[in-house]
């Protein structure tokens, strides 16, 4: 009886890892970008991040998704980001310090499944 009720908890758990084991990124920080809150109701896979460093600057393309709307992300960025220094660079833009940020969301899915997925692209300026 233990081991069937250790294999209905363990089972979905690993299911929900994904390949390899790699869960997502729990709650915090956007992947690749240390400084960088990631939005509650956000989830971004563990390998959701591709950084670059160069002499220039650091280049990080992330992205996350969740039942968020595009409107709430705008919002909790809008109010989020001037706290850390960053100020506003045009339309899902950010600027601080010699390097820039763009916010994207769009909807994907269908009805009950549809999710929003957030890039974030951080550049040098």
């Amino acid at each position: 009886m233990r081991l069937v009720l250790a294999a209905a908890v363990s089972i979905p758990l690993l299911l929900a890892a994904g390949p390899g084991g790699a869960g997502p990124v729990e709650p915090g920080f956007v992947p690749g970008v240390e400084d960088l809150p990631l939005m509650p109701g956000l989830m971004a896979p563990a390998n959701a991040a591709v950084v670059f460093d160069q002499p220039e600057g650091r280049i990080v393309e992330s992205a996350a998704q969740g039942d968020v709307s595009a409107a709430a992300i705008t919002a909790f960025y809008a109010q989020t980001l001037p706290q850390l220094g960053w100020r506003p660079a045009g339309n899902d833009r950010w600027a601080r310090e010699g390097e820039r940020l763009e916010i994207t969301a769009t909807r994907d899915g269908m009805g009950s499944r549809a999710e929003t997925v957030v890039h974030f692209i951080l550049r040098p300026q």
